[in-house]
């Protein structure tokens, strides 16, 4: 029997293949990351981080949820048509073409699946490999299909909480009285392939070398299937890592009030059109209320006059080195005191063998960083100020 489900397992796993949002994911991260780069330069002339960190993030940390999700999901005896999983990539590559890559979160993929599903039931389409798939649904089918919801949103809230704050991108924009400040932006995409449990034998015909094995009286195809989830949040009126923070507590807690929901559609088959609609109005209203608390703040990263705001430190640079972080303040340069991007470089360049900077941290504590500087280290130290835009130009790039 522990063969079997290791082959399984191995065949399922090379079935992930020939799913399209696999390769379509790729796609869409290399967009995102050529697009900050293209914004960071044209507003600093420099970018933050390299073109393919948004590929690099795609897949590590969604791999561990997606095994988690598999465990729960099996474990449980959950099974999910294989309707539902075209009609969730479907959903998926059509929301992409919004542009929004938040809507490509669980609570709109598998939410607009879900209903797309209850549309669909019953009705046989003349189409290519899929004509019978809706004609012969099973109720329930629909309360499986919340709980994986669920699971997809707590993980979607993992992923924010532990993977949405690395590399924030910084960004300028001019505030309602015109002035240039400064915010910080995260857009980013994650994949998560878990394995699901298809009911029946709907791929054994034309496939059949697709996986298929039997429990107990019923049989079923494993399949792993890349679920996306996107994220876009702007940050303007306080510490990027502590606003991701708290978002991502507050998908947590969402994803576990739609699994009690969910659950009970075991038993009353309409807590699970609830459950799904709880996650859309739920999820539309954490982004809803997280800009509302950002707009009604002032903005953190603008100019002062006791010292230059950090809104960015480049990789690999000596500020990096110097553990200079986003959202301190440097007060004084080689024991100048600096309000502004001139003043800093002005007082930097009386030393070009030594700096030090008296800076107050993000709790308000003064504290003194000290570094050698050597030929080839950056000549602005790689911080990234509050400035006015620069324009962009392509010889820089």
């Amino acid at each position: 029997m522990a063969q079997d489900w290791f082959i399984e397992l191995l065949k399922g796993t090379g079935r992930l293949l020939l799913h399209p949002v696999f390769y379509y994911s790729f796609f869409i991260a290399a967009v995102l990351g050529v697009s900050r780069v293209k914004r960071e330069r044209k507003n600093f002339t420099v970018r933050s981080k390299d073109a393919y960190f948004e590929l690099r993030q795609l897949y590590p940390l969604g791999l561990l949820i997606g095994l988690v999700v598999s465990i729960i999901t099996i474990a449980a005896g959950i099974t999910i048509p294989f309707a539902a999983i075209i009609l969730v990539a479907t959903a998926t590559i059509l929301l992409s073409f919004t542009t929004r890559v938040r809507l490509l979160a669980p609570a709109y993929t598998v939410g607009v699946a879900f209903f797309a599903l209850i549309f669909l039931s019953g009705k046989e389409y003349k189409l290519p490999l899929i004509g019978d798939l809706f004609s012969s649904l099973d109720e329930k089918i629909y309360p499986s299909i919340a709980i994986l919801l669920a699971l997809l949103t707590i993980g979607e809230g993992f992923l924010i909480l532990k993977n949405g704050k690395k590399g924030t991108s910084p960004k300028l924009v001019k505030s309602k009285r015109g002035q240039m400040v400064g915010v910080h932006e995260v857009k980013r995409l994650w994949m998560v392939p878990a394995f699901m449990l298809v009911p029946g034998s709907v791929l054994t015909l034309p496939f059949d070398w697709w996986p298929v094995f039997t429990l107990g009286d019923n049989t079923y195809s494993l399949i792993l299937v890349p679920f996306a989830i996107g994220m876009h949040q702007q940050i303007q009126g306080m510490l990027p890592k502590d606003a991701i923070q708290q978002q991502g507590s507050r998908v947590i807690g969402l994803g576990i009030l739609i699994t009690l929901i969910a659950a009970a559609g075991y038993w009353y088959p309409i807590a699970a059109i609830a459950a799904v609609s709880a996650a859309i109005i739920g999820r539309e209203a954490l982004t809803f209320t997280q800009r509302m608390h950002e707009e009604g703040r002032p903005f953190y990263f603008s100019k002062k006059n006791h010292g230059v705001m950090i809104l960015g430190v480049l990789p690999e640079s000596p500020a990096e080195k110097m553990a200079l972080e986003v959202g301190e303040l440097v007060t004084k340069v080689n024991g100048t005191n600096v309000n502004d991007e001139k003043t800093f470089y002005e007082a930097l360049s009386r030393n070009r063998a030594h700096c030090k900077l008296e800076v107050l941290d993000t709790n308000g504590q003064i504290r003194f960083v000290q570094r050698a500087l050597y030929e080839g280290d950056h000549h602005e130290l790689g911080i990234l100020f509050v400035q006015d835009e620069k324009k962009w130009d392509s010889a820089v790039v």
